[in-house]
């Protein structure tokens, strides 16, 4: 249609004057065809050679036709900068990337100074092709040369740039380029064609207004169909890959976890890693199969990616990719995991793996079908569990023999919320709500409401709304997050002490949060409590800042972090110094981190016996089973330990610092 042809030539910098449409009819068969004559200049009104840039155009449009690359005004560099369309997307893919490190730069802005200097982006790209182009034929003394060179020129030509913004803008993508250490750029896929993404490894330590901390390196993925991150602390490192909902700031969202997974992995490998990926083709308005389809279709591409410019190991051989340009030390070492809505996912990994012959095998991701299922096994609920039994049992209160109040974040078909809320008897859930709805439940039987939940956790998928309403004490109920408006019955407005008849349901979420009870169960997605003065962009989590409140508004004694970030750090100090008892999400969460390292451990330790023929799949796999309950006893143990630790420490105060 019209409709799609115009602003694909429009963001290739054209106009369109006229247009008039033909249906051919052929002599023979029933196949007819459209042609749409169309008559373009360009949007400025200047002169230029179509015989000169014809094929790149040609390639460029129907690249945007086929959804291999981008449609918007990066794609004017192809005529204005002489690019082909794969070298436009891969500073589109920077500017994407300048996005999620918060440059205060829009898309729009960012390709329209790259346009209003066509010579300076020639050369970007020309420094591009030097650095990474394996068919230079140059060796690295001179490309160093070379780019110096290159470099010095850019920067002349910068000083007669006359705006601060485009200057900074330009150098910003000479930056990237030059802290970029590997590309999968100018890898082929077996039919000759170019890689579906565009996957670039940084140094993220010289990536200039990088915000901090920042990792031992990262890779970002590109590409119209996904983007995502992997951010590493160290050489040796483990995280989990998450699909994530944030598609304007994932990094932001990837960056905070990676600081809990940093602090976890003290106590297990030397330190940690995290990754995030935005499916961008999600079906609007279609069945959870479709969506579950396309997102794992955007994983895969995501992982693939990942691996592509990895090195793998040949015994104790290091083996670089296939055409991939190394400005960096041999780096083989790359490990995942599951995370929020990739439970499930490990095993594609790592038929991800195999079939890049990784050297890790099916240990390149940890909880697959030959692995450790945290959720069946619950590990890092009933880690985290130890630090609240810890916490109580310091009040003086047994949680196992004595009924307690709780409310929580999060819902039953939940890993850690769902087997959190199982791991004792006496729990009285008064309160829980996940993005979908809001469970009230004032006066629970804790007998009757345990069988229930325990009900809602084995079924495939489930939701608040399952809650069999009989067994909800008078006056409590579910209710949809989508409501205008909630009546309140009398029993909610004293449990929440509330005076008003009707909430949002945001107002609900807010009364929940500063409800008076023993415990704060975290196993939900987000940040909701902060330190009273902290602003939104401190914290980086713009999808609860509607009902996040301040530390000082809690009234529970307890804080269990069975999630991650559900309270930031500034915030842990207001309410611990107020006389609340919390550790951290590092320290109550760990188990989970600590079972799928001990997993991936046991996998290569019994590598070399597989390989050598003294152990088969299906024996390792039977070996590893075995060892489950081991395994768990394993990181609760260090669970229990560390919690002592803190409280030891705390005990003792100053006199352990000598």
């Amino acid at each position: 249609p019209l409709s799609r042809r115009v602003p694909v030539l429009e963001n290739l910098g054209f106009a369109v004057i006229d247009e008039r449409s033909y249906r051919v009819a052929r002599d023979e068969g029933d196949m007819n065809f459209a042609l749409h004559d169309m008559i373009l200049e360009l949007a400025e009104g200047e002169e230029f050679d179509l015989e000169e840039h014809a094929a790149r155009l040609q390639e460029a449009f129907l690249a945007v036709w086929r959804g291999e690359a981008g449609d918007d005004h990066y794609n004017r560099l192809v005529l204005h900068a002489g690019l082909d369309w794969r070298e436009v997307a891969a500073l589109r893919a920077y500017g994407s990337y300048l996005r999620q490190i918060r440059a205060p730069f829009g898309q729009a802005y960012l390709s329209d100074t790259l346009k209003r200097h066509t010579g300076v982006t020639a050369r970007l790209m020309e420094l591009y092709r030097l650095r990474f182009d394996p068919d230079s034929g140059k060796s690295m003394e001179q490309i160093r040369r070379r780019q110096k060179k290159i470099v010095g020129e850019i920067e002349e030509a910068l000083e007669q740039v006359p705006s601060l913004d485009e200057d900074r803008i330009i150098r910003h993508f000479l930056n990237l380029i030059l802290t970029t250490l590997r590309t999968n750029f100018y890898q082929r896929t077996k039919e000759g064609a170019p890689p579906p993404t565009i996957a670039f490894k940084l140094d993220s330590a010289r990536v200039e207004g990088s915000p901090s901390p920042r990792p031992f390196a990262e890779i970002f993925v590109f590409s119209p169909r996904v983007e995502g991150i992997h951010l590493r602390g160290g050489r040796i490192a483990r995280g989990g890959l998450r699909w994530s909902d944030r598609a304007q700031d994932f990094r932001t969202e990837v960056l905070g976890l990676l600081k809990a997974q940093q602090v976890k992995n003290v106590v297990i490998v030397p330190t940690g890693a995290k990754g995030g990926f935005v499916p961008k083709w999600l079906p609007h308005g279609g069945s959870r199969e479709e969506i579950m389809a396309e997102g794992v279709a955007a994983y895969k591409l995501f992982v693939s990616s990942l691996l592509d410019i990895t090195d793998n190991l040949a015994g104790s051989k290091v083996v670089p990719p296939e055409r991939v340009v190394r400005h960096d030390d041999d780096d083989p070492y790359l490990v995942v995991a599951a995370d929020k809505g990739t439970a499930t996912f490990s095993d594609y990994a790592n038929e991800i793996s195999l079939d890049h012959r990784f050297w890790l095998g099916d240990a390149f991701a940890s909880g697959g079908s030959a692995g450790y299922d945290h959720k069946k096994m619950g590990i890092t609920a009933r880690g985290a569990w130890e630090a609240v039994k810890r916490h109580f049992r310091e009040m003086d209160w047994d949680i196992q023999k004595q009924p307690f109040r709780a409310i929580g974040v999060g819902d039953m078909s939940g890993d850690v919320f769902g087997n959190g809320m199982l791991l004792s008897k006496q729990t009285r859930l008064v309160a829980a709500f996940d993005h979908r709805d809001i469970f009230i439940d004032p006066d629970p039987d804790p007998a009757s409401s345990w069988k229930e939940r325990k009900r809602m956790f084995g079924l495939e998928r489930s939701s608040w709304q399952d809650y069999d309403r009989k067994l909800i004490s008078k006056g409590g109920g579910v209710f949809s997050r989508s409501l205008k408006s909630i009546e309140l019955s009398p029993q909610i407005q004293e449990l929440l002490d509330l005076s008003a008849k009707t909430v949002t349901p945001n107002e609900l979420i807010r009364a929940i949060l500063r409800c008076k009870a023993d415990l704060l169960w975290f196993g939900g997605i987000g940040t909701y409590v902060a330190a009273e003065h902290e602003t939104p962009e401190q914290i980086g989590d713009r999808a609860n800042d509607a009902v996040r409140i301040s530390a000082s508004e809690l009234r529970v004694s307890v804080i269990g972090e069975g999630a991650n970030l559900g309270i930031t750090q500034l915030g842990r100090i207001a309410f611990a110094r107020a006389g609340g008892r919390i550790n951290t999400d590092a320290i109550d969460n760990s188990a989970g981190v600590n079972s799928s390292d001990l997993e991936v451990n046991i996998k290569i330790a019994l590598g070399a016996a597989r390989a050598a023929g003294k152990l088969t799949l299906e024996e390792r796999n039977a070996l590893l089973a075995s060892m489950t309950e081991e395994v768990a006893e394993r990181c609760l143990r260090n669970n229990y330990l560390q919690t002592l630790a803190i409280s030891l420490g705390q005990k003792h105060g100053v006199a352990d610092l000598g």
